[in-house]
């Protein structure tokens, strides 16, 4: 039965302190409003508890770029101070174990290197000088140790690395010659360099007291970092002495390969890495009990499926036998989710996770003995959980109606405490557009779920245009999140009414929804959003059936260039990094595991599949006007797909227009081309759906 999922009590709170405010001193949400927002990242909760670092990110339009500074947050008082005030950009905050300063990474002395400061006020020291950038850092338990990475050539040191960089640009030919793949990841060409971790010995003064040691010397191979600036699957046992790491040291098969294992290493140096696991799918997160008695990773079980679900898995370190349980939402068949974080109680009786749920993403507390987890939080999107002293949890939290803030609550559960109030005015002079969330039945007979975003100002008796967001993936979710790229209020804002559908492959409803788009990428992804874009209309009168548009990136981007060939029903379409050709887009692309477990193995072995669902075998049914936007530092999915599509668009007159960033990779990053970005979608709707 359709039924309508009525809105968390704090969307409807959070909706009502805006709307106090005069229309008069408020106005519509805009992109101008989303660049303005500043962004909490890395938060670092100090050894006593009292005290949390953070990064801050404020948008500095004038210099194209994101501006970084560190940030205090007295956890009691709820008072914010800004640390650090340097031009360069500081990231990382680490604290030193007695809580009276702070490691942090800077730039600031031209090299990217680990400085400090002084908590209380003073000026940042330097503690590193090493020959290459300082990439990601972490303290080790004690503090007489710094863990950080930084890039080099297997096998050599970093000074040994800065020479042959030298060598190399001293050279007048250009040419770059390559033996295996990956040879360009992401957006940017391989030079034969490895992220590697390395230790830094500390003296008693905080300072560095020999040079820093590399832990996988001869490994090629990276470790991998998480986005801000950490070596987030790391960790070092609590005396210190060991440090675990995720790796994948699989040779030439890295590129269809998602095997990442466990390795342990002396911190010393003493001895080589050792694997410690012989999972063939991906391992990560390892996490040491408080006392170091247990160590608990993530753990998924089909290889090359990089969107398998993770289980929690517990290892005993005296008898080395491990035991898993999946994080578990209820005692539904569908109620299994794959927990992306790990982080121990200070009791160690429990483990916070967070995982994504129903449209939301939600904070988990699983007990270690049983294994059964209870919600903390359920609405929006929570984080970053970290145990604040023995019966609080600090973690971050977002949603469609404002950015991250932090957040403190009870370890048995109840109601969260807002601690920071970095947005708030700001979040107050916009007007938002209200989000409202439904089911209804999709492909295969499931329940399927989706967003409305109404338009800002809402008015019952109007008709208004529809701006329907395909999100990407295909295994991800648009749900209850802050978006600082795809967030549907830049179109509540720009006068549209913003429908989402959580079609098959989309994560939170369960492992077995998510694999429904495995070797089926137009079918029933494409059935859920017919579907679901048929009952939104059926349900808000007030949606016009005769003025809707259809967005999508990445896999979103396939699915638009796929919805062209198979329906008129849109009166125009948006088509950013999406694949026009799955057969070419297989050869061109970096990341294989990815096709080849998605379309069931190799172009040459799986071809009905790379052909079941194929956009470009559909140009000749091709009517609707379409924008075509790409990126050219794109290696996920080159620039040749977005403009054979606008080529074909072109030579068959659909009226057409392609927008290309030379600066920008699967995202746009930039400021300024966020902007344009915007500006030329939301005006390319305008001409299409407004008149």
């Amino acid at each position: 039965m359709l039924r309508r999922i009525l809105l968390p009590t704090l969307f409807l709170g959070l909706l009502g302190g805006a709307a106090t405010l005069a229309a008069a001193e408020t106005h519509p949400f805009s992109i101008h409003d989303m660049l303005a927002m500043d962004r909490i990242s890395d938060v670092q909760l100090s050894p006593d508890g009292s005290q949390a670092a953070f990064v801050l990110r404020k948008t500095d339009l004038a210099a194209n770029k994101g501006r970084t500074d560190l940030w205090l947050l007295d956890v009691k008082s709820k008072a914010v101070r800004r640390l650090t005030t340097h031009e360069a950009p500081d990231s990382s905050p680490r604290w030193a174990p007695d809580g009276r300063s702070l490691y942090f990474l800077s730039p600031r002395g031209g090299s990217q290197q680990v400085w400090r400061i002084p908590v209380a006020g003073g000026e940042a020291e330097p503690v590193t000088s090493e020959p290459l950038d300082v990439d990601n850092l972490e303290v080790a338990p004690g503090g007489r140790l710094l863990l950080l990475s930084m890039e080099v050539f297997p096998g050599k040191s970093p000074a040994e690395a800065k020479k042959a960089l030298e060598e190399k640009g001293s050279v007048k030919a250009s040419g770059m010659l390559y033996d295996r793949l990956f040879f360009r990841h992401w957006d940017t060409w391989a030079d034969g360099r490895r992220n590697h971790v390395f230790a830094l010995p500390l003296g008693a003064d905080g300072k560095a007291a020999g040079p820093a040691k590399d832990l996988m010397p001869k490994m090629d191979a990276d470790a991998p970092t998480k986005p801000f600036g950490g070596l987030d699957d790391t960790a070092v046992t609590p005396d210190g002495k060991t440090l675990v790491f995720t790796c994948k040291d699989v040779g030439r098969e890295e590129a269809w390969s998602t095997n990442y294992d466990l390795w342990e290493v002396p911190t010393d140096g003493s001895a080589a890495p050792k694997k410690i696991t012989t999972n063939p799918a991906w391992d990560a997160t390892p996490r040491f009990s408080p006392d170091g008695k247990t160590l608990a990773y993530l753990a998924m079980s089909r290889a090359g499926y990089e969107a398998d679900r993770f289980e929690i898995v517990l290892r005993d370190l005296a008898t080395g036998k491990d035991r898993s349980f999946t994080l578990r939402a209820g005692t539904g068949k569908n109620d299994d989710r794959s927990p992306g974080s790990l982080s121990w109680s200070a009791d160690g009786k429990s483990l916070y996770t967070a995982a994504d749920h129903l449209g939301q993403r939600a904070l988990f507390a699983v007990d270690v003995a049983t294994g059964k987890a209870r919600i903390l939080v359920a609405d929006g999107t929570a984080d970053a959980p970290t145990a604040l002293g023995r019966d609080r949890i600090l973690f971050t939290r977002h949603s469609l109606l404002g950015p991250t803030e932090i957040y403190a609550m009870p370890a048995a559960g109840g109601a969260y405490e807002k601690l920071t109030s970095v947005n708030d005015a700001k979040v107050a002079a916009a007007r938002f557009g209200r989000p409202e969330q439904f089911s209804f039945k999709g492909a295969k007979g499931d329940t399927v779920h989706g967003y409305l975003v109404h338009p800002v100002d809402f008015d019952p008796a109007k008709k208004y245009p529809v701006a329907f967001l395909i999100h990407g993936g295909p295994q991800g979710s648009f749900g209850n999140d802050f978006h600082y790229r795809w967030n549907p209020q830049a179109y509540a804002g720009a006068g549209y009414a913003a429908v989402m559908i959580d079609f098959h492959a989309s994560t939170g409803y369960g492992q077995a929804f998510t694999d429904g788009v495995n070797g089926d990428w137009g079918g029933a992804p494409y059935e859920d959003l017919m579907k679901g874009l048929d009952f939104a209309l059926g349900k808000y009168a007030f949606l016009d059936k005769d003025r809707i548009g259809a967005l999508g990136a990445s896999y979103g981007g396939y699915m638009i260039n796929w919805v062209a060939g198979q329906t008129d029903r849109f009166k125009c379409l948006v088509v950013h990094d999406g694949n026009l050709d799955e057969r070419m887009a297989y050869y061109d692309t970096e990341e294989l595991w990815f096709p080849e477990w998605e379309h069931g193995g190799t172009p040459w072995d799986a071809k009905s599949t790379y052909d079941k669902h194929n956009p470009v075998d559909f140009v000749k049914n091709w009517k609707t006007p379409t924008l075509v936007v790409h990126g050219q530092k794109d290696f996920r999915v080159v620039d040749t797909q977005g403009f054979s599509t606008f080529t074909a668009l072109q030579r068959r007159g659909i009226p057409s227009k392609l927008l290309v960033f030379p600066d920008e990779n699967h995202w746009v990053l930039k400021p300024a081309n966020s902007l344009q970005w915007h500006e030329t979608v939301l005006g390319w709707l305008d001409q299409w759906l407004k008149k």
